[in-house]
């Protein structure tokens, strides 16, 4: 028996992580995890007045989300998570928790994320820091086993693309 595939839906602040996680996980049937909810308080705080995280800030969030990452293929279920995964030593982390992570990386023009971060509301992550996550990233290569989707397609079209790459029988009937 296979294990269910688990992904990390990725990329800078605004490119649409969380919706493009939430609508596969649900067409997936499996859970969605949204990466930014196991941020501890601290790092919360630090990107709220405007200070980029740095790696040691990042390392305990990324350990604990690699964790659940480990318990659902542990169990024996496909999850779905979003996370920036900014750099290449974070997926890693993350494949600490399954080796065969698959990474969906979302990239697009740098006026469109501007805009999206511009007009959400409720959200702490400031527009200032928009220039520093770009700076950081470094985008997935060979052996990572990635796709790359850019956001100005409708978050439909990339989860509708993802299933379309599966197998008939990778995908669970609704």
């Amino acid at each position: 028996m296979t294990c269910p595939d688990i992904f990390v839906v990725m990329g800078v602040s605004g490119c649409g992580k969380s919706t493009v996680a939430a609508q596969l996980a649900a067409a997936l049937g499996v859970p969605f995890l949204e990466g930014d909810s196991l941020h501890p308080a601290r790092n919360v705080a630090r990107m709220a007045a405007g200070f980029a995280l740095s790696d040691e800030d990042r390392e305990g969030w990324l350990q604990a989300l690699a964790a659940r990452i480990r318990q659902a293929r542990e169990a024996g279920q496909g999850l779905v998570l979003s996370c920036s995964a900014l750099k290449r030593s974070y997926r890693d982390i993350l494949r600490q928790g399954a080796p065969d992570l698959h990474f969906l990386f979302l990239h697009g023009d740098t006026s469109l994320l501007e805009a999206r971060m511009a007009a959400r509301t409720g959200h702490y992550m400031p527009l200032s820091l928009l220039t520093s996550q770009l700076s950081t990233l470094e985008v997935p290569g060979e052996g990572e086993n990635a796709q790359r989707f850019d956001v100005a397609s409708p978050p439909e079209d990339i989860v509708a693309s993802v299933l379309a790459a599966r197998s008939p029988t990778q995908l669970r009937s609704v």
